[in-house]
């Protein structure tokens, strides 16, 4: 099914309204969408502020919370430049809150508690893996990621080498991170614009990924966990070589079944949409008919990660998107092997293939 059937079977509360560069829209009362531009395929993120008040030393603060930042580069803080002197009333950001440690999510979040000192808020798992990530030990490139592609059948010279030079992906992109943090926790609580957010903790696109649903608002904050128009990227990575992503982000969806079907979702990429359930079905739909591939191709003869990349993308990847598309492609072999419907052999070329049982 196209995604333009897939958006059809969801409500747009605001239709084809979106911010433009440097302003906010008002998707509910106290919550502006900010939408910041991204230099990739997928060419934007969508940015929450909240109108706030924070108890401190100095009494009770009013001012706002910002969720997700943007990239670091020149571009995204001359627009949040133009946010704060048009949007914010006069008023401060309060705190920074992160869903996750991606570059598009983190990489203006030490700029912005800098300017504003306020403090960060995000998982542990999350501060944790940008630091590593900005420090060089990251999933992005470099011998380890180099040696985990071969493994699964990407071997091409330029594409590798081109692999082992990709050491300051991340760094480019999210130069520092706050030295503190204030920590999220799923299942926790906390107060935001006067109302109690629950944080939603899901797994396998990132290591410990924080969504917010306020339960007076029916308002779910679902950062890359639930997006209407793509399905997140769900990758197995050179530091977890035998980790099940897939499995664990198909079990985290369970974690949004509970929520009314009225609820409205604000989503990192795309639109806010209304028919939260319908998408976790379209969602897990899509992955079951691409396991199904994956494992019919696997009975006609053993398959690396590599040679089922036609089967899971039906368009041309260029190096940026096959680095992607490599981790999931392991990822759906892999959560066929952990079930047993697979039997993973490494080859005498040094390569991993999977056969069905």
């Amino acid at each position: 099914m196209s995604s333009a059937s897939l958006e059809s079977a969801l409500t747009f509360p605001l239709s084809e309204q979106i911010p433009s560069s440097g302003s906010t829209l008002e998707v509910a009362p106290g919550i502006l969408w900010v939408r910041m531009g991204l230099p990739f395929a997928l060419d934007h993120i969508n940015l929450w502020l909240v109108r706030d008040a924070l108890e401190g030393p100095e009494g009770l603060r009013q001012g706002w919370t910002a969720i997700d930042c943007g990239i670091h580069n020149d571009s995204t803080h001359r627009d949040w430049e133009q946010v704060f002197a048009t949007a914010l009333q006069g008023l401060p950001v309060l705190r920074v809150l992160v869903t996750h440690m991606h570059p598009d999510h983190m990489g203006s979040a030490d700029w912005m508690c800098t300017k504003w000192k306020a403090p960060l808020w995000m998982s542990s798992t999350e501060y944790q893996s940008a630091q590593m990530a900005t420090h060089g030990l990251s999933n992005f490139g470099g011998d380890l990621t180099h040696s985990f592609f071969v493994q699964h059948g990407w071997s091409e010279p330029d594409a590798m080498h081109d692999v082992k030079a990709r050491l300051n992906y991340y760094s480019g992109m999210v130069p520092q991170v706050p030295n503190r943090y204030h920590r999220l926790m799923g299942g926790h609580t906390f107060k935001m614009g006067g109302a109690a957010w629950r944080c939603i903790a899901g797994y396998g696109h990132s290591p410990e990924h924080m969504a917010l649903y306020c339960a007076d608002q029916h308002i779910l904050i679902s950062g890359d966990m639930v997006l209407p128009k793509i399905s997140t990227n769900v990758s197995v990575y050179a530091q977890e070589p035998e980790g099940n992503a897939l499995q664990q982000f198909l079990d985290s969806l369970d974690a949004f079944q509970d929520l009314p079907e009225e609820t409205l979702v604000l989503p990192s990429h795309g639109r806010p949409f209304k028919g939260l359930h319908t998408r976790i079905g379209q969602l897990q739909d899509h992955h079951k008919e691409r396991l199904a591939e994956v494992i019919g191709a696997c009975k006609e003869k053993p398959q690396s990660a590599h040679d089922t990349l036609p089967l899971l993308f039906k368009r041309a990847l260029n190096f940026h998107q096959t680095t992607f598309a490599m981790g999931e492609a392991v990822a759906h072999l892999h959560l066929l092997w952990h079930k047993g419907q697979l039997k993973r052999t490494l080859d005498l070329d040094g390569v991993y293939r999977f056969a069905a049982l």
